[in-house]
């Protein structure tokens, strides 16, 4: 058996540790933050213990289902009829099923069919491959014309991805029109899930179980340099300090990898650091009232620089109304300079304005997370731009969440890709 490193205690280092424990290998797991957990973590908001960044549960996350049954957690997986609603041009409209889509006043017939269709359509399709190399844009005017993707989707790709709008990979998109649209009680009705107690649940039995099989985890502790003898990995530095590994798996985000392991081949570095990601300022409230009846709205209006909110507490219940106002952006976008109080001003006010009967008293608490690493732009062929998991270098493994692709993020994605990569390890 092996003495491993893991890099990364974000829910796919957390699902790799736990896998190559169980097997018999001497695993710790290295984090740089205070707390396990990445973009899943949880903190303190105002009394409530709650994710930085909001999750939620669809029915095809079998993976996340298949280890909350081994940790004897399944009973905390909760599922809740979800609504969605579109806000355009100052107008808030019901949105996520057929007979909201033939009320919706913006579009013709034969564009609101063609939409429908594509929607269904992809909910059947499961061969991606031919979707890979498509550019998003072009696949969907392709299905529901020019002036139904103007109407529905274009602001949106704009708000999310800026100068990168008009280069992404149709299989991305596909999956997540895929993914959600399959999470359904019924044609009419949506049903997402959630965990009773958040994520904190799922990161708090997964630590347990870690511990309970010897592994170690340490926080705070940043990998300065992983080390490489004769194409072998021999261990880490960490505070200056070397410590022995027969191998390392990372997990952390790929801009960060060239840096930490200079003995890479030079085709893999160049294409760790040609990924691109978006950052994300994501501002949270605590409300006194709701501010709609859905948990996801998107939002396309000239007045409103963000592609939607995601009322929280219209999937998971709480004393009071959350709300997360995302804004993705490039970390050299200018507006990522704004401080916290702007950020949480310009997105009070974008609240006001979907529904204008709140009241500045009714915004309880805010808090602003931001994180510069929170989606990954794939591009047409993104799969050929992911160098492979299992390097040329001897007992060094290296992925993240650009390796769920064309899948979106979540954490069952997350634990998928991290036992993955700990089975590579086991053959």
């Amino acid at each position: 058996m092996a003495k491993i490193a893991v890099i990364g205690a974000g829910v796919m280092g957390l699902a790799c540790t736990y896998d190559l424990l169980k097997v018999g290998h001497e695993v710790e797991l290295y984090e740089a933050d205070d707390r396990i957990g990445g973009m899943a973590a949880h903190f303190d908001f105002a009394g409530i213990n709650i994710e930085r960044y909001y999750h939620f549960i669809c029915k095809p996350d079998t993976h996340l289902f298949d280890l909350l049954d081994e940790l004897s957690i399944q009973d905390k997986l909760k599922w809740r009829e979800t609504f969605m609603g579109y806000f355009f041009k100052g107008r808030l409209h019901e949105w996520g099923n057929p007979v909201a889509l033939l009320k919706f006043p913006e579009l013709d017939l034969l564009s609101k069919l063609r939409y429908g269709f594509h929607a269904f359509f992809s909910t059947k399709v499961n061969n991606w491959q031919h979707l890979d190399d498509q550019e998003a844009s072009e696949w969907i005017q392709r299905w529901i014309g020019k002036k139904s993707y103007d109407v529905l989707w274009k602001r949106l790709f704009e708000l999310k991805f800026f100068e990168y709008k008009d280069n992404l990979s149709a299989a991305w998109i596909w999956s997540r029109i895929k993914r959600v649209g399959l999470s359904r009680k019924s044609m009419m009705q949506e049903e997402m899930g959630y965990l009773e107690g958040g994520s904190d649940v799922l990161l708090q039995e997964m630590e347990k179980a870690i511990i309970a099989l010897g592994g170690k985890i340490h926080l705070k502790q940043p990998v300065e340099q992983v080390l490489v003898n004769d194409n072998q990995i021999t261990g880490i530095r960490i505070n200056g300090e070397e410590q022995n590994y027969d191998a390392v798996f990372s997990t952390i985000p790929l801009p960060f990898v060239p840096d930490m392991i200079q003995a890479l081949p030079d085709d893999y570095k160049e294409k760790y650091s040609s990924i691109k990601n978006m950052g994300v300022v994501c501002v949270i409230f605590q409300l006194d009232s709701p501010v709609t009846k859905n948990f996801w709205l998107n939002i396309s209006d000239e007045n409103i620089d963000i592609p939607g909110l995601i009322e929280f507490s219209n999937l998971r219940r709480f004393d009071n109304h959350i709300v997360y106002v995302p804004y993705y952006m490039p970390q050299t976008h200018p507006k990522h300079e704004m401080t916290n109080d702007d950020f949480v001003n310009e997105a009070q006010s974008y609240i006001k304005m979907v529904n204008p009967e709140l009241k500045d008293e009714s915004f309880l608490e805010a808090h602003v997370s931001r994180y510069g690493f929170a989606q990954p732009v794939c591009h047409p062929g993104f799969a050929s731009a992911l160098p492979p998991v299992k390097t040329p270098i001897k007992g060094l493994f290296i992925a993240d969440t650009s390796y769920y692709y064309p899948e979106d993020r979540s954490i069952s994605e997350s634990v998928r890709l991290g036992r993955e990569m700990a089975e590579l390890y086991s053959h």
